[in-house]
């Protein structure tokens, strides 16, 4: 390899993986709450384990949301992932609610009130990040992990596939030369299969699977090639594994090539700045690269509960910019409110747009016409542009 090469990981796990189960119950439970009010205060966590999901958290919201209504909801969830299995069922899963009201501490330091704007839900740091290493203006890695195993499941969702149990993981190193990914070194798959599957069924079965993902010519070598490598994985998902939500953060976002502030997405309204900051930041990240303003870039923000105002902006390039990149924090400031009012306003966060983004990213998907994923948006490219006389 040359000097200037280096081999890079991502992981990724799928929608079925029990923390992943625990990320998706949590925002089916935000969705609700938005969908009846959406101006409700929702931070609601889940434990799943062997058929056995646990809430609990704090909401503030309407009385139409009833406990009966969120057990359905989750039970509805796990039943959409494709949990029909003895140690793990939709339908025979006890479902324990400690769901409280919202702590009158904090809404007092959030809610907007006279001259006070609305304040951030919390302290914190929120980290963004664009790179042109794909399309989507996200790191090669992650990217592909994620659609491997977004391949696997539609295959199992549409029946081609009735082997494949919802449970899986998958990890992608890449060989990057001059700071630009070439080929695969090694690819990782494990999935919950079928009691009659043997290993080397599940390996014919996912290699089609990695290869049509990869781009042309980058599968990695047959001995790099590591399909279930123990051998057996029939017993998964909660039943296997206890799973939390938001403990799959490094997934959710970049796969370890940016920093991570080290709170979670999923259960969070989006008062919450650990998620709708972090939209906002990858939202300016992306935009400038999309801008060509630089090929990489990462953004921070932080805040301070009930203060509205972000306490600062910080902008990398990385060595990448193509303008003055010290003028960026200044002209994104005035391209987008970076209140926790003004960001939802800008993406149009109060919606019931999040159970979607509890598997295989929240970064790097389309937008959705009804606004999901809105933060995927490069609609500020001509204002950056025009700043720079592009």
């Amino acid at each position: 390899m040359h000097e200037e090469s280096f081999l890079f990981t991502s992981e990724s796990v799928s929608e079925g993986h029990p923390d992943k189960v625990c990320d998706r119950v949590s925002d089916a439970v935000v969705d609700t709450f938005l969908t009846h009010d959406p101006e409700a205060r929702v931070a609601v966590e889940t434990l799943s384990t062997t058929n056995r999901i646990v809430l609990a958290g704090e909401v503030r919201g309407p009385a139409e949301v009833t406990p009966d209504l969120i057990e359905q909801v989750a039970r509805s969830a796990v039943k959409d992932i494709g949990y029909e299995q003895d140690g793990f069922h939709w339908n025979t899963m006890d479902v324990s609610n400690y769901i409280h009201e919202q702590s009158v501490d904090i809404a007092v330091g959030v809610d907007a009130a006279g001259n006070k704007d609305e304040g951030a839900g919390d302290q914190g740091i929120m980290f963004g990040y664009a790179c042109r290493e794909t399309e989507v203006l996200m790191p090669a890695p992650i990217f592909l992990a994620h659609n491997i195993l977004k391949s696997l499941a539609e295959a199992r969702h549409s029946g081609a596939e009735p082997g494949l149990g919802p449970d899986a993981k998958s990890q992608v190193t890449l060989e990057y030369r001059d700071e630009m990914p070439v080929r695969a070194t090694s690819v990782v798959v494990s999935t919950q299969h079928a009691e009659d599957l043997d290993q080397d069924a599940i390996r014919e079965i996912v290699r089609p699977h990695v290869v049509n993902v990869l781009p042309e010519g980058w599968m990695c070598d047959e001995h790099e090639f590591y399909v279930n490598p123990t051998g057996r994985f029939v017993i998964g998902g909660p039943d296997g594994d206890a799973g939390l939500t938001g403990r799959k953060i490094i997934v959710d976002t970049y796969g370890g090539a940016a920093p991570h502030g080290g709170g979670a997405f999923s259960g969070k309204d989006p008062t919450k700045v650990d998620r709708s900051a972090a939209y906002a930041a990858r939202y300016l990240a992306k935009n400038v690269v999309a801008a060509e303003l630089a090929d990489r870039c990462t953004i921070q923000l932080s805040y301070a509960i009930g203060v509205a105002k972000p306490l600062s902006v910080y902008v990398n390039t990385h060595g990448t910019e193509k303008v003055d990149f010290t003028r960026l924090p200044a002209l994104l400031g005035q391209n987008m409110d970076l209140s926790p009012r003004g960001i939802r306003e800008h993406l149009g966060l109060n919606k019931p747009i999040y159970a979607r983004t509890a598997a295989y990213g929240h970064f790097g998907r389309a937008p959705d016409p009804d606004g999901g994923f809105s933060w995927e948006r490069t609609d500020l490219v001509p204002s950056l542009k025009a700043a720079f006389g592009a």
